[in-house]
């Protein structure tokens, strides 16, 4: 499908992002995946090939170019060229965690941050989930108290993506009893006092990508690692969410693709009663089902992709994208995995890697029905 989104220098991005694939890349996914997190020199090398911070101003060693079709290209090849979860700590990194440091650091934050987050040599994670609070951020109870020139953190998190390779963590914490105005994002940087990682958690699928646990007891963070004013920390996630969104529809889209091609090719090549199970009709049209669902979600998502370079992407749109692609690449991994048969459930094939690393998607980034929820309150009712 020709596509009218990217422009000749987003292509070259393309080519760059795909060598780096490759070369730092596949070679380790299997390692990665054993061990359970990705070597935190691969993300330095994707810094030194320019894979990192393309929105930092230049003058801090970033890409100077705040546009997020770069952000978007990188998504795609991460995703849908077989590397895993072993890319999502970079678009975690690009997607989800810079915008706030550029939206909200001022200059000496800038001069501090920014050169490692567009090196590599900075990586982040975002602390939210609480063990007994995930989409409701109002109900957060990690708490931060002021003293003297800094703040005290207590409480834990839990299910945090890189969160035992992360240097610095934006910690959703509670500065006040208001439900929406009582919360403030800290920056905790690795090595503060009190500051610990549990363990690397075991999970279904996305095993290359580190999840962990995060206590602070007392963590002391001085008042210069505070991401804009106190108590706005509400309004600063809600605002940064439809990019997040976003991120997590052009993922899906990618890896639909992918499971798609896996299965096509399986299909051409693996006979049964003397023909190619392709050619059986049911076969055929689950197939033709599946290229249509995903040609639909690619216009759809290129055009909310158009509209966030744009500044015109709603909440509502975003949450769209979110829950649709992701329920769409649940259905066509579990075509794929049914398809391949007996094989489709060997972890050795990539289609049950896909289908395992797929299912998680339609939770995190906020669930489906949370997405349904927020589309029908901006229908009105």
């Amino acid at each position: 499908m020709k596509r009218s989104v990217y422009e000749a220098e987003h292509e070259l991005l393309r080519d760059s992002a795909m060598q780096f694939l490759e070369r730092e890349v596949l070679p380790h996914v299997d390692r990665w995946e054993r061990e359970g997190k990705v070597d935190k020199s691969m993300f330095r090398a994707a810094g030194e090939a320019g894979l990192l911070g393309m929105a930092i101003p230049g003058e801090y060693g970033g890409g100077g170019v705040d546009d997020f079709r770069y952000n978007a290209v990188v998504d795609e090849v991460l995703v849908g060229q077989g590397g895993g979860g072993s890319g999502i700590c970079i678009t975690l990194h690009n997607d989800v965690c810079l915008p706030y440091f550029l939206e909200y650091c001022d200059e000496p934050q800038r001069r501090r941050w920014f050169p490692g987050l567009a090196s590599g040599e900075l990586m982040t994670a975002i602390a939210m989930t609480e063990p007994g609070t995930g989409s409701d951020l109002a109900a957060i109870a990690t708490t931060a108290r002021r003293e003297g020139d800094g703040y005290v953190i207590s409480g834990s998190k839990t299910f945090i993506t890189s969160g035992i390779n992360a240097d610095l963590v934006i910690v959703v914490t509670r500065t006040s009893d208001d439900p929406h105005g009582g919360l403030t994002l800290l920056v905790v940087e690795d090595g503060m006092d009190g500051f610990e990682r549990g363990r690397n958690l075991e999970k279904m699928g996305l095993h290359a990508q580190d999840t962990a646990e995060l206590f602070f007891h007392d963590v002391y963070v001085p008042v210069e690692n505070r991401l804009g004013s106190e108590g706005a920390g509400f309004v600063q996630l809600v605002n940064n969410l439809p990019q997040e969104r976003l991120s997590i529809a052009i993922g899906a889209v990618a890896g639909a693709e992918a499971a798609l091609h896996l299965t096509l090719e399986y299909a051409r090549e693996r006979r049964a009663f003397g023909r190619p199970i392709g050619s059986f009709q049911h076969n055929r049209f689950l197939l033709a089902e599946a290229k249509t669902e995903v040609d639909i979600a690619r216009v759809f998502v290129d055009q909310l992709l158009a509209e966030h370079v744009a500044g015109e992407l709603t909440i509502e749109r975003a949450a769209e994208a979110k829950w649709w692609t992701t329920e769409m690449l649940k259905r066509i991994v579990d075509m794929g995995v049914q398809m391949h048969g007996g094989y489709g459930y060997m972890v050795e094939y990539p289609i049950a890697r896909a289908y395992l690393d797929a299912r998680v998607q339609t939770i995190y980034g906020g669930t489906t029905e949370i997405m349904k929820e927020i589309i029908g309150r901006g229908l009105g009712v």
